[in-house]
């Protein structure tokens, strides 16, 4: 049986990108199947809904030099490419409020695509760094996948998944988590932050064992 991990992640975490692709280079290396959950998070819920330029950003929340902040994205970038994900940072690239991206992902767990969406969103917005604040924008993302382009957008415009998302946001943090990639193996075992494709395999040969038939 495959091994269950819920991913409590935010669209706009690089590392959360780095630790599931670790992970999952890890699995296919390994012969060990995922069943792959991913969680809501958001690192920035008061961010308005323009944004903020991203250097900025860091630099105000963390005290991210620009040195620091041009070292972190080189790194991120060689990492990414190795793992076959594209970072495309700029300048003038803008954080940007999430939680309608985890809304549409919520709804796209209905039909059997959250996993789909989740990897589509990272891709729009750290390698073609698009707004996904902005409901067009993510319509598109949900239409390039094969979900239903307008039905995506009145499901934002509506609003209908909100609620069901905040509950899902307060049962996580509830359980302690405050700081993502944090991954949940069969519902028990907490790793947080990017592992490693070593660690990850050291963890799934580990867990495996408990589902064999």
């Amino acid at each position: 049986m495959a091994v269950r991990v819920d991913i409590v992640s935010d669209v706009v975490c690089p590392w959360c990108v780095i630790g599931y692709h670790q992970m999952a280079k890890a699995a296919q290396e390994t012969g060990i199947d995922l069943d792959v959950h991913w969680q809501p998070y958001e690192l920035n819920p008061q961010m308005a809904a323009e944004g903020e330029n991203l250097r900025e950003h860091l630099a105000a929340k963390y005290g991210t030099t620009p040195e620091g902040s041009r070292k972190a994205r080189a790194r991120l970038t060689e990492m990414g490419a190795a793992l076959g994900f594209e970072f495309n940072y700029a300048d003038d690239m803008k954080m940007v409020n999430t939680f309608r991206s985890h809304q549409l992902i919520d709804w796209a767990a209905d039909q059997g695509r959250a996993h789909n969406l989740k990897l589509a969103l990272f891709a729009a917005f750290f390698t073609r760094r698009e707004d996904l604040n902005n409901e067009d924008v993510l319509a598109d993302v949900a239409g390039s996948i094969g979900l239903d382009r307008d039905t995506a957008r009145a499901v934002l415009v509506s609003g209908e998944r909100a609620e069901f998302v905040r509950e899902k946001q307060r049962f996580w943090t509830s359980r302690g988590i405050t700081g993502v990639p944090a991954m949940i193996f069969n519902r028990q075992h907490l790793v947080t932050g990017a592992q490693g494709e070593e660690n990850y395999a050291h963890i799934l040969k580990q867990l495996q064992p408990a589902h064999a038939v």
